[in-house]
């Protein structure tokens, strides 16, 4: 792994668009190539929110401190810029789209990414899209099928693993992955992840979950805690365990402690 963050985020500050609810309150955090980050934290910390900023989400807008990505200025790039410079978010709920096969929906992905005026070849399309289902052992019949159209809820989230093999993103943004899914699924997606970065080892993932049962499946090298849009702590898989065992209590605590005294807003 390189000591070189290929992501930088320092003192990160955002709230929705068009309204004053600040979320994110100074998030500082560093990815290099080949880490896997996870982040955890109670319902309303600023998890999703920091992941959607991120891709460039327009609900929401960063109103303090600088994000760079493998030397660029994030925040001055569009989402579509972003996905194209190697950023990929898979979402906690991914959207149905009937009537567009997942096929027709990766070629032109894929071919949106390729330089202006490169036309994308699609036997050579094919021929890559066999290899990666055969890698994630799909079926290929689920190429056919409408984007999320019916699918379960482990269905979903494969078709998400799919996506990231076939763009092979430098950076997975994977919000509440683990959500909604019994442990078989979680197993099966969890299994689809590891391969995607056995084939990859410089692919660097950034895990947001609520839960300790997911990282037994995708082992992280950093673990941190957000509470009330702030990073309070970091450090390695062990502090996944404590709070599988302890909760967020205490850090609730403490941060309602500290803005009650600073008279700052939370």
């Amino acid at each position: 792994m390189s000591d070189a963050p290929i992501l930088k985020i320092s003192g990160l500050r955002a709230k929705v668009a068009e309204e004053d609810i600040e979320i994110l309150h100074g998030v500082d955090l560093a990815l290099a190539k080949g880490e896997i980050h996870a982040i955890m934290g109670p319902n309303g910390s600023g998890k999703s929110t920091l992941a959607k900023v991120l891709a460039g989400h327009p609900a929401y807008e960063v109103t303090g401190g600088s994000v760079t990505f493998r030397g660029q200025n994030l925040l001055e790039m569009e989402a579509h810029e972003r996905s194209r410079a190697g950023i990929f978010l898979a979402f906690q709920y991914p959207v149905e789209i009937p009537g567009v096969s997942i096929a027709n929906f990766l070629r032109t992905a894929v071919q949106s990414h390729l330089p202006e005026g490169e036309e994308l070849d699609i036997f050579e399309f094919a021929d890559m899209l066999t290899e990666r289902m055969q890698m994630l052992e799909m079926d290929p019949a689920f190429a056919e099928r409408y984007v999320n159209d019916g699918f379960s809820g482990g269905e979903k989230k494969r078709n998400e693993i799919l996506q990231m093999a076939v763009l092979k993103p430098t950076l997975a943004l994977m919000d509440e992955t683990d959500s909604g899914l019994d442990i078989d699924a979680l197993k099966v997606v969890a299994g689809g992840v590891n391969k995607l970065l056995d084939a990859d080892p410089e692919m660097c993932v950034l895990l947001i979950t609520h839960y300790q049962r997911l990282l037994d499946y995708i082992k992280p090298h950093h673990v941190h805690v957000m509470v009330q849009g702030r990073i309070v702590e970091s450090g390695g898989p062990e502090v996944a365990l404590e709070l599988e065992s302890e909760g967020y209590k205490s850090w609730r605590e403490h941060e309602s402690a500290g803005a009650a005294s600073s008279g700052a807003k939370v």
